[in-house]
């Protein structure tokens, strides 16, 4: 594997709309995305989807990755099953290694103390603040947030988590990043001149 390849992680009741144009727009930029689940066993998405892992969460390291995505899930509120999944988000960050986390999976990190000291979004601040972290002072009010290697976006956001990807590594940036999100975002038919050029 290469520094090219995104691991998105799966898992039972993950929800499978928040990172479509994230994983998207990487694989036609040269990314391959593989799936890590906590097994190699099948897991279904929010959506209904059975989704086949390439790979077990403990085979994945983080030197054989350039990125790791966690999405929201009803399981990241009813229990510690998708702590391992934030432990590993705890390696990733350790390495240096860019993390990418929307919606539930915020409250992930958050458990595992890894939004305490970084600036970092989420749904709203008292979703955050039940998970009984130390983090409130870092809360920002935005679409996503990027501190470093760490990426977090609130549940409504999949194409602003994109945004933030897709200029932490290097796939967009300046005019075109802003054409990009414009497009997505907002249905700018102008945006779509920038990036066709």
């Amino acid at each position: 594997m290469s520094r090219t390849t995104v691991h998105l992680a799966v898992y039972d009741t993950f929800a499978d709309w928040e990172t479509g144009h994230t994983t998207a727009h990487l694989t036609q930029n040269g990314f391959t995305v593989r799936t890590v689940g906590a097994t190699t066993g099948p897991v279904t998405t929010m959506g209904g989807l059975r989704v086949l892992p390439d790979l077990a969460l403990g085979d994945l390291v983080p030197d054989d990755s350039a990125l790791l995505i966690l999405t929201g899930a009803s399981l990241w509120d009813t229990g510690d099953e998708l702590a391992p999944f934030a432990a590993k988000a705890r390696d990733f960050l350790a390495a240096g290694v860019p993390v990418a986390a929307i919606c539930g999976a915020t409250a992930g990190l958050a458990r595992e103390g890894l939004l305490d000291d970084r600036a970092h979004t989420s749904a709203v601040p008292f979703y955050l603040d039940a998970t009984g972290y130390a983090g409130g002072a870092h809360y920002e009010e935005a679409d996503a947030v990027t501190d470093g290697d760490l990426i977090t976006a609130g549940p409504t956001e999949p194409v602003a988590l994109a945004r933030e990807v897709l200029a932490r590594l290097g796939v967009y940036d300046g005019p075109r990043l802003d054409a990009w999100y414009r497009l997505f975002h907002d249905s700018d038919q102008a945006a779509y001149e920038i990036l066709a050029s």
